[in-house]
């Protein structure tokens, strides 16, 4: 009951904020004309076929860039809602913060997977050189989320726009189709690695010197038992830790009714059994406030995830081959349970 308190207030203060939240989001954080035209592009509706979504939609700053929906709905909304108001999603929208420093995907000398986009990875980089950008491509040409027909019509709606005169300083005019398009990609991905989404501003950053008891106990356990993963060193460029390796895992999430199953992710992308059931390992940045979790939105609560991590025993999976060893038995008590929850708070960026 009291976690149900918690829940709900956090909830209402989020709701209470998100006028002034919003009014701050991308008017100091944006460094440049392409961050600034990738915040236009990011935000705007028109970009979808009813005009009712963009990539902020489902990538919301309210919701740590995640679905701001799903998470004020866990229990009911685990995916999301296309712009013809009908089609859904087949996996949880992740954020979007925090992913330009995924590198190209890559296999190492043990077999193992990292970087890419989306939670299988399918987005490896090989196009542009870089997996976020090639992510950007995705929703808008997708017929179950922005359902733009083409393109041509993208580029339409971007030369009618009031931006168009800042498109055309970072880029210039749009006469070449394939090039605007790979430019649209660029410009969004600059904005997803800018201040205003990727903030280092959670109390980790900046005040660990005023972490409560319980929050001190959470980072002590979460070095122990979660950092293989989620790791807390800085990598791939970024001046701090960024809580995931960009690996793939199976942890043995059970099957989630809603969505399609089995989903065999990774493994189906680079076709190879061995990979079966893996998915792409979540930064914890913002996690407080991007519920549903994991791949299929299956936990609707930071307990009810954190919780299977300690203990899955009696649950099938969706996917049962390849279920790594360290989830499931962290042999964790309630209270160690609390303390770890606790810390993991401390990774919500504040504006």
């Amino acid at each position: 009951m009291n976690r149900q308190f918690k829940i709900a207030g956090l909830v209402i203060l989020l709701i209470l904020g998100s006028a002034l939240l919003l009014t701050a989001a991308g008017l100091n954080n944006v460094s440049d004309d392409l961050e600034r035209l990738g915040m236009h592009l990011y935000q705007d509706k028109n970009l979808s076929l009813y005009k009712n979504q963009s990539c902020q939609t489902c990538h919301h700053p309210l919701a740590g860039f995640a679905d701001r929906s799903n998470f004020l709905h866990p229990y009911d909304k685990v995916v999301s809602l296309g712009s013809d108001g009908v089609s859904m999603g087949g996996r949880n929208a992740p954020t979007s913060a925090y992913a330009g420093y995924s590198p190209i995907r890559y296999q190492d000398e043990n077999g193992e997977w990292f970087g890419g986009m989306f939670w299988d990875g399918r987005m490896d980089g090989s196009k542009l050189g870089d997996p976020l950008a090639e992510q950007a491509q995705g929703p808008p040409l997708n017929p179950v989320e922005m359902a733009m027909p083409s393109i041509e019509a993208v580029m339409e709606v971007i030369q009618a726009s009031s931006y168009y005169p800042l498109w055309k300083k970072v880029f210039g005019p749009i006469t070449n189709l394939d090039a605007a398009w790979n430019n649209f990609a660029v410009a969004v991905a600059a904005y997803e690695r800018s201040a205003d989404v990727t903030k280092f501003t959670s109390k980790y950053d900046l005040a660990q010197d005023q972490f409560t008891a319980a929050e001190d106990r959470g980072l002590a356990l979460f070095e122990a038992h979660c950092s293989a993963c989620h790791a807390t060193t800085a990598a791939n460029g970024s001046p701090e830790a960024l809580f995931t390796t960009y690996g793939y895992a199976n942890i043995g999430v059970p099957a989630n009714p809603v969505v399609p199953a089995p989903d065999y992710g990774l493994g189906e992308d680079v076709n190879d059994p061995d990979q079966n059931g893996k998915f792409k390992i979540p930064t914890l940045r913002n996690i407080a406030v991007t519920a549903p979790y994991s791949h299929n939105g299956g936990f609707p609560t930071l307990y009810d995830m954190v919780s299977f991590i300690n203990d899955s025993s009696g649950v099938t999976p969706d996917v049962v081959e390849n279920i790594t060893p360290l989830v499931g038995n962290l042999g964790l008590t309630e209270a160690e349970i609390d303390d770890l929850i606790a810390f993991l708070h401390t990774l919500t960026d504040e504006y």
